[in-house]
């Protein structure tokens, strides 16, 4: 019988190797991005103090409440603009992207062009 390939533990092991090369520090922290079935959450994160600098997700009240008619993609440009302001408040400018082991497509590269629009580096 062929067993059908979990394509989780595919990510994972992708995030993992690529992990190795991806560190946030104090100075440029690390821009994480996880994505499940309905939402999309994104964390800034400093490696070496081991602190979430700033967060969003599709569930905080700020976005939800103007998540009203949006597709899934332009929700994930909201979150990453809405990340992007939260980083910028705290003296952020410069990130990271660590994109979770997802491919660079779709609602993970909506995060980053919002970040984008709100004003981080990458």
């Amino acid at each position: 019988m062929i067993s059908k390939i979990d394509k989780n533990s595919v990510r994972k092991a992708r995030h993992t190797r690529t992990r190795r090369y991806i560190s946030g520090t104090q100075e440029r922290p690390r821009l994480n991005v996880y994505r499940s079935l309905n939402n999309i959450y994104v964390q800034i994160i400093d490696d070496v103090a081991g602190n979430t600098i700033a967060s969003a997700s599709t569930l905080d009240a700020e976005v939800k409440a103007q998540l009203e008619g949006k597709t899934k993609k332009e929700a994930a440009n909201l979150v990453g603009e809405t990340v992007g302001r939260r980083a910028l408040a705290k003296g952020v400018t410069k990130v990271v992207f660590d994109r979770g082991g997802y491919l660079y497509t779709g609602r993970v590269a909506e995060v980053a062009e919002g970040a984008r629009k709100a004003g981080l580096e990458f």
